[in-house]
């Protein structure tokens, strides 16, 4: 979404990328980043490992991930494979996209929100699978969030900008939602001050979705067929043409 793809193109250059290496990878994170947004995972661990801990309270709780239900903003090839992971969870699927899947609705068991205020109102969770265009940046904000249940959680594994953070922790302080899972932020990284670095129910990865080793020999793998494919004046496999 930085590349100035009119640009680029005008030169002559092909811009090409990776899609199919990187889903299975992204997906599960975003399931990692549900469950321990779910189970609230991060203070769990700081009492478990802190030392000021005698012994573990029998009244924390935290909340279930089976019979709830996940709203998926963007049912691409990511979206889908979240979707398939959280059938397993036994989770009760929406999702939201520009254009129905009917197909993948079928496999996955999902229902198709024709409006995204219906699947935020609905949701447990809220899952941001979208890239970022001018039409998503700052997709979520505040009118969005307000219409998200109080004990809803949000995970964004897209782009940073998708969200607007200001509205986020505002939302977050104020008990509007629940709590958020970040693997994306922007700036990346935010400032080491900024406030969701420092609240309790704020989980923020460094944008690792990706991050696997087989995932980053996959991407090579596909890396180098493309450029061969462009070399050899052969069809490119994952060209970039348009955001």
């Amino acid at each position: 979404d930085h590349l100035p793809l009119d640009m680029i193109s005008s030169f002559g250059v092909k811009v090409t990328n990776t899609p199919l290496a990187v889903s299975s990878a992204t997906a599960d994170l975003a399931m990692a980043l549900l469950l321990a947004s779910a189970r609230n995972l991060q203070e769990a661990i700081q009492i478990a490992v802190s030392p000021d801990t005698q012994r573990f309270s029998g009244t924390w709780m935290a909340d279930d991930v089976g019979g709830t239900t996940l709203g998926i903003i963007g049912m691409g090839r990511v979206g889908l494979k979240v979707a398939q992971r959280a059938k397993a969870f036994e989770m009760k699927i929406l999702y939201y996209n520009r254009n129905q899947r009917k197909e993948e609705e079928r496999a996955v068991g999902a229902t198709y929100c024709a409006h995204i205020e219906d699947l935020l109102q609905q949701s447990d969770f809220v899952m941001l699978v979208v890239p970022l265009t001018p039409e998503t940046h700052k997709l979520i904000g505040k009118r969005e969030l307000q219409l998200m249940k109080p004990t809803a959680s949000l995970i964004n594994i897209s782009r940073g900008a998708v969200v607007d953070h200001d509205a986020l922790v505002e939302a977050l302080q104020n008990g509007i939602i629940k709590a958020a899972a970040l693997d994306v932020t922007y700036p990346e990284p935010l400032p080491r001050t900024h406030p969701l670095l420092k609240m309790k129910n704020v989980i923020v990865t460094p944008h690792i979705g990706t991050a696997t080793h087989n995932t980053a020999r996959l991407m090579m793998e596909n890396m180098v067929e493309n450029i061969l494919a462009v070399l050899n004046g052969h069809r490119i496999p994952s060209e970039v043409t348009s955001y």
